[in-house]
């Protein structure tokens, strides 16, 4: 087992021979939902639940039904994404084997759910408004490709980002063992500065994959 910059995302250098079943801690979190009596970590996730379905549910309007799949996706993504900033667990989401069979099957779903139920909006949105007869072959090519590889943009935008985010965590985490103690305060308050700021990547790339899978689904239904 070598290790290196990148032994962080192999599995099996975190003291576990499989390390993918940390993509199901996000379930104790939900475990206190079962439960009659409302605490106070139940009031903040509803309240949190009640706001990303009131920012989503404009795009929506006419299948309000599939918010609860993309907010689904939403907070499963984004537990995986905070919950891999702690010591010992391993960060799924930055492996495209985990965004891509992601994205590829939600992708997958949303264009079997568009050619049967409304195949029409899936073919107008081939040619937008205002093109030329003379453009229009053209068009339909261009709108085609960049529906088909829009798994691939979402699986690497996720991926790349969480990432980049932990590896400049992980090398300013060893440049710290041979600093000196003027040097550490600089870099302990710089690795500070990462961990928020990756707590931020965390939502937003959360945010932004379950958004274009709303803008996406709004173009089936709208």
């Amino acid at each position: 087992m070598t290790m290196n910059l990148f032994s962080i995302f192999d599995p099996s250098t975190l003291y576990f021979m499989n390390n993918w079943v940390s993509i199901f801690l996000w379930l104790f979190f939900f475990l206190s939902f079962f439960w009659l009596i409302m605490n106070r970590f139940n009031i903040i996730s509803l309240t949190f639940i009640k706001y990303i379905f009131m920012e989503f549910k404009p795009l929506l309007l006419k299948s309000n039904f599939t918010l609860l799949i993309i907010i689904s996706v939403f907070f499963f993504i984004l537990l995986n994404n905070a919950l891999s900033l702690f010591p010992y667990i391993f960060c799924a989401s930055s492996h495209m084997s985990f965004t891509l069979s992601l994205a590829l099957l939600s992708w997958l779903s949303l264009m079997a759910y568009g050619w049967i139920n409304n195949y029409k909006n899936l073919l107008i949105h081939l040619i937008p408004e205002g093109t030329s007869s003379f453009l229009m072959p053209f068009m339909v090519l261009v709108e085609t490709i960049s529906n088909i590889i829009r798994p691939i943009t979402l699986s690497i935008r996720l991926c790349a980002n969480m990432i980049a985010g932990h590896l400049l965590i992980s090398l300013l985490s060893n440049s710290l063992i041979n600093s000196n103690l003027m040097m550490f305060s600089f870099m302990m308050l710089g690795e500070i500065s990462l961990m928020v700021l990756e707590i931020a990547v965390a939502f937003i790339q959360a945010y932004v994959f379950s958004m274009l899978l709303t803008l996406y689904t709004s173009e089936l239904s709208s």
